[in-house]
């Protein structure tokens, strides 16, 4: 278990790195932004709002997330987080910057983070699977992000490649491109298809899993239904 203080809120991160979870003690007063369906446990002074950032018209179309917006009332008070896929949790604190997550990456921020979709463009839409859309934090204060697997930060200084289904989130300032690793033979039978190359200087934070293979490896252990 680690116990960590920083400027924002104090939180625990435990169970790192296999099943990250997240505890967050909110002032009184204080708001907290959390992930739709993360919270695990929280004190009763906690009072919850669900808030859907991009508007309804965006929603019909991918383009929306919702987040739930919680508030301490009468004291202190502690919540618990739990990310949606096994895996790790990390912790950044922002000072007038802003990152970019894998659209399921979001986790948790403080009030003050905004938080909203960002669209890639057809080309670029391939960090989460058939996703054309990223989350875009920025301001000051907390953030939490999660992964499948492992994360693992990447101090990026003129460029790197990257498979698509390992990145997490990276800094802004990064530039970045979808590319395929080799033809189109490669793309298809090799299973190493579309990579990003980001250039420039920054941080780019990946995960030592993707679920695409995951699923393929799975899939012929699922149960039949017999037609008999």
């Amino acid at each position: 278990m680690e116990l960590t203080e920083k400027k924002g809120f104090d939180f625990r991160m435990e169970c790192k790195p296999d099943y990250g979870f997240l505890s967050v003690t909110v002032s009184s007063g204080q708001k907290l932004k959390v992930e739709a369906a993360a919270m695990a446990a929280m004190d009763t002074n906690l009072e919850m709002k669900t808030k859907l950032k991009g508007g309804f018209a965006r929603f019909l179309s991918g383009e929306s997330i919702f987040i739930n917006e919680f508030t301490a009332n009468n004291g202190d008070a502690e919540i618990q987080i739990a990310p949606a896929c096994p895996g790790d949790v990390e912790h950044i604190y922002l000072q007038n910057e802003t990152i970019y997550l894998q659209n399921t990456a979001f986790l948790a921020s403080a009030y003050n983070i905004t938080v909203e979709s960002k669209w890639q463009g057809f080309t670029k839409g391939f960090f989460s699977g058939e996703s054309f859309f990223l989350i875009k934090c920025s301001g000051t204060g907390d953030l939490w992000f999660n992964s499948y697997g492992g994360i693992i930060p990447i101090d990026v200084e003129e460029g790197y490649v990257i498979d698509t289904g390992h990145i997490v989130a990276f800094t802004d300032g990064l530039a970045y491109e979808i590319a395929r690793i080799g033809g189109y033979k490669s793309l298809f039978f090799s299973g190493e298809g579309l990579v990003c190359r980001f250039k420039g200087k920054g941080r780019v934070w990946i995960q030592t899993r993707k679920i695409s293979p995951f699923i393929s490896w799975v899939n012929p252990f699922r149960p039949v239904k017999s037609n008999n």
